[in-house]
């Protein structure tokens, strides 16, 4: 990313060549251009990611692009990328309504989804970029997608701006989608959509998944300590509902073992 537009995504290369990479976890680099997929390579990555809205106005003020120029411009980004031996995934934001244009047609999403997967990508995220998906509306347009693509080949990426983002993945597990994208402790957003909260937390919705007796071989409490380091690298309270919750019953599960020992040593009997 160009640092004069989004300056938190600077140092994405020496990240990138920095990480841990442990064995079994699938790694990514979200691309922009042929800049970005010649970074990512450098950098050892063996997946990338490209990215485009359903809306026109989002996408101009995303990337500066018609969502046309955009498809043709990925012509530079896929097919190297998978000539290179590496994968390559597909975002598209503002699926289910633009902080601009309002609704977004369904029909336009499902033409943009096939137009991907002819381009060679293996996975498609659908993004609610604001927030504002509701479990019908995620029903209908998960319906429509899956009668024209592999539902195998749909991930969904929720934002948490309502408080609907599990009711939205529950209804999207229920149809078959397998694939969630989230967030250590909810961070997130994107600085082009206007009143965008952060990402679903991941330990939210695999505290969900774990309860429904869905396997995900994730440790949850690995998560939440996860979730608290990163609160004190942003300086400040993150919007995981489950982290929360786990610190308030630690705080309460130390004060009534406290309680405990104190009334045990106010029953002992002096020798």
């Amino acid at each position: 990313m160009s640092p004069r537009w989004i300056p938190q995504l600077a140092d994405g290369r020496e990240v990138a060549l920095g990480v841990l990479r442990p064995p079994g976890v699938h790694m990514s680099a979200l691309v922009p251009n042929r800049r970005g997929l010649d970074n990512a390579m450098a950098a050892g990555m063996k997946e990338v990611a490209v990215f485009l809205s359903a809306s026109e106005t989002h996408n101009k003020r995303n990337v500066n692009k018609t969502i046309a120029d955009t498809l043709r411009a990925f012509d530079a980004v896929i097919e190297p990328a998978l000539d290179a031996g590496l994968k390559v995934r597909a975002y598209v934001s503002t699926v289910f309504g633009c902080p601009f244009e309002g609704e977004v047609d369904p029909a336009k999403v499902v033409w943009l989804c096939k137009e991907l997967l002819n381009k060679g990508v293996y996975e498609i995220s659908l993004g609610d970029t604001i927030g504002v998906a509701n479990p019908k509306q995620v029903e209908l347009v998960l319906g429509l997608l899956c009668a024209e693509v592999p539902k195998e080949k749909l991930a969904v990426h929720f934002h948490d701006t309502q408080g609907t983002a599990l009711a939205n993945c529950l209804v999207a597990l229920v149809m078959g989608i397998e694939t969630v994208d989230s967030s250590i402790g909810g961070l997130g957003g994107c600085p082009y959509a206007p009143g965008a909260s952060g990402n679903l937390a991941t330990e939210d919705l695999v505290a969900m998944l774990h309860g429904m007796g869905i396997e995900t071989g994730i440790d949850l409490n690995a998560l939440v300590e996860c979730s608290r380091m990163a609160a004190g690298f942003v300086g400040r309270e993150l919007p995981s509902k489950y982290a929360k919750a786990h610190v308030g019953k630690q705080g309460r599960d130390r004060r009534q073992k406290e309680l405990s020992e104190e009334k045990s040593r106010s029953t002992e009997t002096p020798q």
